[in-house]
């Protein structure tokens, strides 16, 4: 980690020492993103470093908003001939990117007509695969890239007598009622965003569809499935866990996240980049575990699937601008810049390199659970069923289904259906993409 943070004071002080002088003469490339705060710092950072490390181009970041107000701006600005360079999508918005024909440079096409180091083979094929065609060229760049896992409350657990955290859903719902029956928490489990956790991530683990058609990878006339397989039995099981305390349904987004900071809740599951959050807020130590499988489901766990966002490149640059943004990308992916992102931010690395120079740094050892998100989603290789998402109006759709699950805590609706509603509705989004993208 040491090593790392020296590059990146290095790369700042080279920045602010012949950058600024030399960005007159240099090609500027602009870059889009949705990071604020201390990660857009970051990014603001990492583009310094690129442009200390070279005289020919310079990387300006510009802060759009979030992730929606960005795509959005990033549409509009490219239909006014007026796009930038780069721009940050979160992954929901994926299928958009692809359907908007002749806006987008694929990655594996820009770096092909630069003479620059890229073997798609390099990156971690959990997270390229949710930015890859049907042949498996990558589209975009993955950036930043989380998964979402388990924390634990270890406090809570030693006074529940419970050791470790069980790899099974049916294990884990014995160790919550030991938890909840010996007062040592009022509740035992909650997660933040409940759909990419419960619905998507179950899926992917279980390798059940969460849609037909590869979840939507093999064609846009894909439909919604998750209301015919063990994601029911799995919301059923989660309703009943509400009525004895074993399970709270927090809100949506990270609304739940302050019941796990204040002791409420022993056991939350949410975003591996809430790490620096959670370290943060909570008073009292906590690890970090890989979420369970369904053994009723399942002999073992397969791979999570990703959130997060990944850069693109629209079209209609010259080929100067071309071979800057490629340069910038290879930059991206090297192993010190993936490696000290990824320790700062919580992000996933992209690249096994990056993983690996992590481990030898000491990271995981100075900071243990770490590395939980690296192997769970990195667990065997991904089938059609954890490959990830890739669906019209996933972002209207998501809303659909966490307004459906708040009915069925609510206890106005059956879990089967509130899942039946939220599949027919969004499936009418889908019919509705699909006809647009004919």
């Amino acid at each position: 980690m040491q090593r790392a943070l020296l590059l990146s004071s290095l790369g700042t002080v080279l920045a602010l020492g012949t950058g600024m002088g030399s960005a007159q003469a240099n090609t500027e490339i602009t870059w889009w993103h949705a990071m604020g705060g201390a990660l857009g710092d970051k990014v603001e950072q990492i583009a310094a470093d690129f442009n200390a490390s070279q005289d020919a181009y310079t990387v300006t970041p510009v802060f759009k908003g979030n992730y929606s107000e960005t795509m959005t701006s990033a549409i509009a600005a490219y239909r006014a001939d007026k796009g930038p360079d780069i721009v940050q999508i979160y992954e929901v918005g994926t299928a958009t990117m692809m359907a908007a024909k002749g806006a987008i440079v694929p990655v594996h096409r820009l770096m092909a007509s630069a003479d620059v180091d890229f073997d798609p083979q390099a990156y971690l094929p959990a997270v390229t695969g949710y930015y890859t065609d049907p042949e498996g060229n990558m589209l975009s760049l993955p950036f930043n890239s989380s998964t979402p896992v388990t924390y634990y409350n270890r406090e809570r657990l030693a006074q529940a007598g419970v050791e470790e955290i069980p790899r099974t859903w049916q294990e884990l719902g014995d160790a919550l009622e030991k938890i909840v029956d010996s007062g040592a928490a009022s509740c035992g489990l909650t997660t933040t965003w409940p759909s990419w956790v419960m619905l998507e991530n179950y899926s992917a683990i279980n390798d059940v569809p969460f849609a037909s058609r590869a979840n939507g990878f093999e064609g846009t006339d894909a439909r919604l499935r998750f209301n015919r397989t063990a994601v029911v039995d799995h919301i059923e099981r989660l309703t009943r866990w509400q009525e004895d305390g074993r399970f709270a349904y927090g809100g949506r987004f990270d609304d739940a996240a302050p019941k796990f900071y204040a002791g409420e809740c022993a056991l939350m599951m949410g975003s591996s980049a809430s790490y620096a959050n959670i370290k943060e807020n909570a008073d009292f130590d906590f690890g970090v575990a890989p979420l369970p499988y369904d053994a009723e489901v399942v002999e073992q766990a397969n791979n999570s699937i990703i959130g997060g966002a990944s850069l693109w490149v629209l079209n209609g640059l010259d080929e100067t601008h071309r071979q800057g943004v490629a340069e910038f990308f290879e930059y991206l992916s090297t192993p010190e810049v993936q490696a000290d992102w990824h320790q700062y931010s919580g992000y996933l690395p992209i690249t096994q390199a990056a993983a690996d120079l992590t481990r030898e740094q000491g990271f995981y050892a100075e900071h243990p659970g770490t590395d939980v998100a690296i192997e769970q989603i990195t667990a065997g290789q991904p089938t059609d069923n954890s490959k990830g998402l890739r669906l019209g109006n996933m972002v209207q759709i998501r809303d659909i289904i966490n307004g459906a699950l708040e009915n069925v805590f609510a206890g106005d609706v059956s879990p089967q259906d509130g899942l039946d509603q939220a599949a027919a509705r969004g499936n009418e989004l889908l019919e509705k993409f699909e006809r647009a993208n004919r």
